[in-house]
């Protein structure tokens, strides 16, 4: 291929390594799911990504989100042999390996955008990071990717705002607990209603000077493209556009896809072609960079297909389609934030 890469693809091997069935027998997170995406990114060229190994991240970027307890307790669990945290997570002694490079490849892409690198970054890591909390891991995982990658680059990199979309089907908590009371990231999670990990209610829109600045959008089960795609374009764009980010990043989860057995969503592969459109247009009129860090997705087929259409997408020049008229429940959404944003 020619010309410059359409993005910077990070990853490392040490991401696969990590496999918490030798603990908890059947557990959805496996090694086979990135094995998938890599396979079949790698059947097409990587699409004509450039990609990176990803550095471990640093005990200091972590603790830009993380507790140094934290941290210490998963690499000492990790180099005693393995334990379960909890009855769905587990570390084993590859696990801290895999989550500092997971991590770290997060902080990368960060530096890299920011720096003028590339416009675009995908992390094609695990484990996932959007449960953890400060000082607890959960929901698979360890430490918060995302959040870290968010608050490097207000912290160090000199972004003064960064927008997240979490369109992972499970509510991102730990990603908005870190940013609860902050006005310089925006946090926008899709989630459906009623699942794990229980949090994230419309009304919770953050507290203190972060009020409004978490955008918790629960969908019921069952859900389509139509109305991700409605709550996208009439709820989430027009906010993260009047915040003004700098940084634009997306926590992405494919288990909202119809053939995830973790949730009950009913998005196509091409519904994340799609939103990634959206995305990819709001980031092109803010003029920031975008990057996207994997989150679950526990059907390996129909992952590995969906990020192939995140990645195709991205970089396109094809429009994104409009989104249908309002729905009920996107009215709902827009009654809630049109206090705090111009929708």
């Amino acid at each position: 291929m020619h010309g410059a890469p359409p993005g910077l693809y990070f990853h490392h091997p040490d991401c696969m390594e990590h496999d918490p069935r030798a603990l908890i027998p059947g557990h959805p997170d496996t090694p086979e799911r990135l094995i998938a995406v890599e396979w079949r990114l790698g059947a097409k060229e990587w699409l004509g990504w450039d990609r990176r190994l990803a550095p471990a991240a640093q005990e200091q970027e972590l603790e830009l989100i993380h507790d140094a307890d934290h941290i210490r307790r998963i690499r000492e669990i990790a180099l005693s042999g393995g334990g379960a945290i909890d009855p769905d997570t587990a570390v084993g002694e590859s696990s801290y390996r895999a989550a500092v490079h997971a991590a770290g490849a997060a902080c990368e892409m960060a530096r890299q955008l920011i720096g003028g690198a590339s416009r675009l970054g995908f992390c094609g890591v695990r484990p996932s990071g959007h449960h953890a909390e400060r000082d607890r891991a959960m929901g698979f995982c360890l430490f918060n990717n995302v959040a870290v990658a968010a608050e490097l680059a207000v912290r160090e990199l000199g972004a003064r705002r960064v927008f997240i979309l979490d369109w992972d089907v499970h509510h991102g908590n730990g990603t908005a607990e870190a940013f609860r009371r902050r006005d310089d990231i925006l946090f926008a999670s899709i989630h459906q209603a009623g699942i794990y990990p229980g949090t994230g209610p419309l009304g919770d829109v953050g507290s203190g000077p972060g009020e409004g600045y978490t955008m918790n959008l629960p969908v019921p089960s069952g859900s389509e493209e139509g109305l991700w795609l409605s709550l996208i374009e009439h709820v989430v764009v027009p906010a993260a556009r009047a915040f003004e980010p700098d940084l634009v990043l997306i926590s992405a989860g494919f288990d909202a896809h119809r053939e995830d057995p973790l949730a009950g969503c009913s998005l196509e592969t091409e519904s994340f072609a799609e939103m990634a459109r959206h995305v990819r247009d709001l980031a092109h009129a803010l003029d920031a960079p975008l990057g996207a860090v994997l989150e679950g997705g526990y059907a390996p087929t129909a992952l590995a297909a969906s990020v192939q259409a995140t990645l195709a997408a991205l970089p396109g020049e094809d429009p994104a389609r409009p989104a249908p008229a309002l729905q009920p429940l996107t009215a709902r959404a827009a009654a809630q934030f049109d206090r705090y944003w111009p929708l």
